[in-house]
């Protein structure tokens, strides 16, 4: 299902956003990596800045095609733990379930640009009898994580299908959906999309925003039909050299989330995807900025950051340490939001 509104090419040139003499390059882009963004996405751009960031996570570049030593094609390794088609099983008690490879927006810097928007684009009916089966035949999966692609780009009455079927597993607890759509193309949070997710089992959404000027009040809207549903919301935030690499943007990021019902959850530091050197920060600018959040936004809006061990081996939080051997008798040094060092007792004896 391919939403309405959606630009691709030529529509970029002709919507402003990029200019004429850029689409042989745009082009190029789109031949390897898929491209496409929302009117409603469109909008937000303003097409005189060229360091805008909303134009900067969607609107491709010929950045992309400069692809560093240290990238990869897979680079949290998905191919390495797919025992078959669909499910991504690299965690005992979770798996991920990719019933679609389509997006109602394509991130200039996601992790899965090698194959989200390439055919074939939806699981297909024999293949998510397999991945239901292989959930079925594995008590210790205890979540399933729907994701892709944009599971919200299925229409409701397939998404109701795959709730439905998971909410049957007696062993499964959780049913947690990834999604971009309340931010990206809000109108498709609809009464029956919303429906579609009840269940007996706990169901959690996550959102993907990376910058404040994302959360419109349609997207608001959109949030709200989902948390009045009983549905906890929870957050993922890429850091992104030029569009939130700052401690201010961030902030405002953060509390509009919550200020929105939605928990901030996860600050991702950028994958080694192919084409996107231009997008990382080191992880020592990602600890400053961490560092510079703590003493001033409440604990409610502070995700935790992470990094995804390239090579498929997990994701490990790299949060700097607020606290340190190193004080008087075996005891510790404890840093406090404004920079402020402090001693602590040690250790009790076991």
């Amino acid at each position: 299902m391919v939403r309405a509104g959606t630009l691709r090419g030529q529509d970029l040139v002709s919507a402003g956003l990029i200019e004429a003499s850029r689409l042989e390059e745009i082009t190029r882009v789109a031949g390897k990596f898929a491209v496409g963004l929302t009117t409603d996405v469109a909008a937000l751009i303003d097409p005189t800045d060229p360091a805008d960031p909303i134009a900067a996570q969607f609107v491709p570049s010929g950045a992309e095609l400069e692809i560093a030593p240290e990238e990869r094609a897979d680079p949290i390794g998905d191919a390495r733990w797919s025992p078959v088609p669909g499910i991504v099983h690299r965690h005992p008690d979770r798996v991920l379930l990719k019933p679609t490879l389509l997006c109602p927006v394509y991130c200039r810097f996601c992790f899965r640009r090698e194959v989200v928007g390439k055919r074939p684009a939806m699981l297909d009916q024999p293949a998510l009898e397999r991945a239901f089966d292989y959930i079925r035949q594995r008590p210790e999966v205890w979540e399933v994580i729907v994701t892709g692609g944009d599971p919200f780009v299925l229409a409701p009455r397939r998404l109701a299908e795959i709730v439905r079927t998971l909410d049957q597993i007696a062993h499964l607890a959780v049913i947690r959906f990834h999604t971009r759509v309340p931010m990206a193309d809000p109108r498709w949070i609809t009464p029956a999309l919303v429906e579609a997710l009840a269940a007996e089992k706990a169901v959690y959404v996550v959102v993907h925003a990376n910058h404040p000027r994302e959360l419109t009040p349609r997207a608001k809207e959109a949030l709200t039909r989902l948390s009045r549903a009983g549905i906890p919301l929870l957050s993922q935030t890429v850091l992104l050299r030029g569009v939130n690499d700052d401690a201010a943007v961030l902030e405002a990021l953060f509390r509009g989330l919550v200020a929105m019902r939605v928990k901030p959850y996860y600050l991702h530091h950028a994958d080694l995807a192919r084409g996107t050197a231009h997008f990382r920060t080191g992880i020592a600018a990602g600890q400053r900025l961490v560092r510079a959040l703590r003493g001033r936004i409440s604990g409610l809006c502070q995700p935790t950051y992470v990094l995804d061990i390239p090579g498929g081996y997990g994701k490990v939080p790299i949060s700097p340490g607020a606290v340190s051997a190193g004080g008087e008798a075996g005891g510790w040094i404890v840093e406090d939001p404004a920079g402020a060092r402090h001693a602590y007792p040690p250790d009790p004896e076991d």
